[in-house]
């Protein structure tokens, strides 16, 4: 009988928060749409019956407020006041009641009993200095946090004071409040680099990166932590200063034997930014302190990398050098691999690239890793134009691994070499699939690739030009520029007018740009302009003359006029941000 009586009362209850919730949201609505009148029935029923949640309570006054019932809306809170003067956060209510109505001295009054019943009633703090923040009192909402901090230690409002001090726009004080909240608990590192990283760019001469940087070297000096060097490494990394990074990085390797992965990190941030002479710095240091053999050749293939992309004289000997010291095996993969590639794309020697690819698979019995050297493997046989070949290699690479990232890019490299060998059928059904299953960088460069395939098919027999368009990339993947260039001049004579044209024009100042042939490319981008004000690769060229005259030919002028195209003529580009920022710096804004 008494789970009989347990249930029916379970069942009526439910139904009771269920016609409350119904209840609550038709208010919303009601509220949303500004019928205050109608919401005020709602909230006051649902107030009568729950009294003591503060939700309806505030959304009923509210109300009341914005119909300027102001006397109902002050006598409801005093008389709630009277039944539970503990309730110390309704002054803060009614505080603002007495300033709807242009009562400023009641209001300030009201105010200062909330933030003085923080002394007796510390746990109310929070909720206190959330409803002054609420109400755009940003300078009592920090009075409140911090007298809750002071009363309560162990209380962090860190975030919350960095948040106001934000919107006040005193990012002084803002930055200063997250790295306190570290100080007080590394645990919120990660956190404190994405909030503080919205108001930090790539700029160190931004008045918020100064800012930043004060703060932390003022907090370094007063209270010393390793931490402080983790922060710096990374705003000097967001600033491109990669050998600053490394400063505070040997410093922290200095204490602790584990920072070489972040040093091994940087080394690859730099690489990958053409910082040379630092990324060559952290794999030294990668190769001379290891304890694990994989890490440290990766860190030798990594240098001979950049000792291929900056040409240096030695580069076979540095091989041999290593294939000498370490031998030809599982441990140098990587550099097998690196060699391969630098003999096909540099050394225009595919076919002995061939045989140490073939060779390294026998050296590994890892799926992952031979899958690897098998798309290496693809690329050399499509270098040499064997199509077939370097399909047969991607394909299985394809089929081993299909929802794997390097399936992905071997269905690429499928669409890249059919299409080389002008089956664009089959290339655009693999492109089909990228667009929207892949990895980001795979799936643009599949959408590119679809797109100019799609614009320019030939339909009707009718010859579009994308056959020596395709002629001309696969001249560009094998290092052939200017016999690239070349193809590319005469399909602009050749198909004037059709599609085709502007591709051609844009790819052949790519590459004009790639020999540093600056007033070629120029003259690419201007002849794409006025083809068509509105082609599909007019902010492109706008966007690319702003680069040339910035980064080229130091002509901050010029480059002003281009990136003001986009801001203004172009508002859709995916190069508005970038325009709107160099812009801006070029002007002398702070960003």
């Amino acid at each position: 009988m008494r789970k009989v009586v347990f249930l029916f009362n379970l069942l009526i209850f439910n139904l009771f928060c269920q016609a409350q919730q119904n209840d609550f949201i038709i208010a919303e609505n009601y509220f949303r749409n500004n019928e205050y009148e109608k919401a005020i029935q709602l909230y006051k029923k649902l107030y009568n019956q729950s009294p003591y949640n503060t939700t309806y309570l505030q959304k009923l006054i509210t109300s009341y407020q914005e119909t300027e019932q102001y006397i109902t809306a002050e006598n409801l809170l005093t008389q709630k006041l009277k039944e539970k003067p503990n309730l110390s956060y309704l002054y803060v209510i009614l505080g603002y009641n007495f300033e709807r109505q242009e009562k400023t001295k009641d209001a300030n009054e009201n105010y200062q009993k909330a933030i003085t019943s923080i002394n007796k009633k510390a746990n109310y703090g929070s909720l206190i200095a959330g409803l002054f923040k609420n109400y755009s009192k940003l300078d009592l909402a920090i009075e409140a946090f911090n007298k809750t901090m002071e009363i309560n230690p162990k209380a962090n409002y860190g975030f919350q004071l960095a948040q106001i001090y934000g919107e006040k726009g005193n990012f002084e004080q803002m930055f200063e409040s997250y790295i306190n909240l570290v100080d007080k608990n590394e645990n919120y590192l990660n956190n404190v680099k994405r909030y503080a990283g919205r108001y930090l760019t790539d700029d160190k001469e931004n008045e918020n990166n100064i800012l930043f940087k004060k703060a932390l070297l003022r907090k370094s000096i007063s209270n010393p932590k390793d931490i402080w060097n983790d922060l710096l490494s990374w705003l000097f990394i967001r600033q491109k200063q990669y050998n600053k990074a490394l400063i505070q990085n040997k410093a922290l390797l200095a204490r602790d034997p584990d920072n070489l992965d972040k040093i091994n990190s940087l080394g690859k941030i730099a690489l990958e930014n053409k910082d040379y002479e630092t990324a060559k710095e952290c794999f030294h240091l990668v190769i001379e302190k290891t304890n694990y053999p994989k890490d440290k050749f990766k860190a030798i293939n990594n240098n001979l990398k950049i000792a291929v992309a900056t040409s240096q004289p030695d580069i076979d000997e540095r091989f041999n050098t290593i294939f000498k010291e370490y031998g030809i095996n599982s441990k140098t993969l990587f550099t097998q691999i690196e060699y391969a590639n630098y003999l096909t794309f540099t050394k225009n020697n595919p076919k002995k690239a061939a045989v140490i690819l073939e060779n390294a698979l026998t050296f590994t019995s890892s799926n992952l890793m031979k899958a690897t050297i098998k798309l290496k493997v693809g690329d050399v046989f499509v270098f040499m134009g064997k199509f077939n070949k370097g399909l047969i290699y991607f394909s299985q690479v394809q089929t081993l691994f299909k929802n794997h990232y390097i399936g992905q890019e071997a269905r690429f490299k499928v669409a890249q070499a059919s299409y080389f060998k002008n089956d664009f059928t089959w290339a655009k059904a693999q492109l089909k699939v990228l667009k929207g299953s892949a990895t980001q960088l795979i799936a643009n460069d599949a959408a590119d690739l679809f797109l100019t395939i799609s614009d320019n098919e030939p339909k009707d027999s009718t010859d579009t030009g994308l056959k020596e368009y395709a002629k001309a990339d696969l001249l560009t993947y094998q290092n052939k520029t200017d016999e690239a260039i070349t193809i590319l001049n005469n399909l602009i004579t050749n198909y004037k007018g059709q599609p085709i044209e502007d591709e051609a024009l844009f790819k052949q100042a790519q590459l004009f740009i790639k020999k540093k042939q600056y007033d070629q490319a120029i003259l690419n981008y201007d002849k794409i302009i006025t083809l068509d004000p509105k082609g599909i690769y007019v902010d492109d060229a706008y966007y690319n003359l702003a680069e040339v005259y910035n980064y080229e030919l130091n002509n901050s002028e010029k480059a002003k006029e281009y990136y003001q195209k986009i801001i203004f003529d172009h508002p859709a580009s995916i190069y508005l941000v970038e325009a709107r920022k160099k812009y801006r710096k070029l002007r002398g804004d702070d960003v």
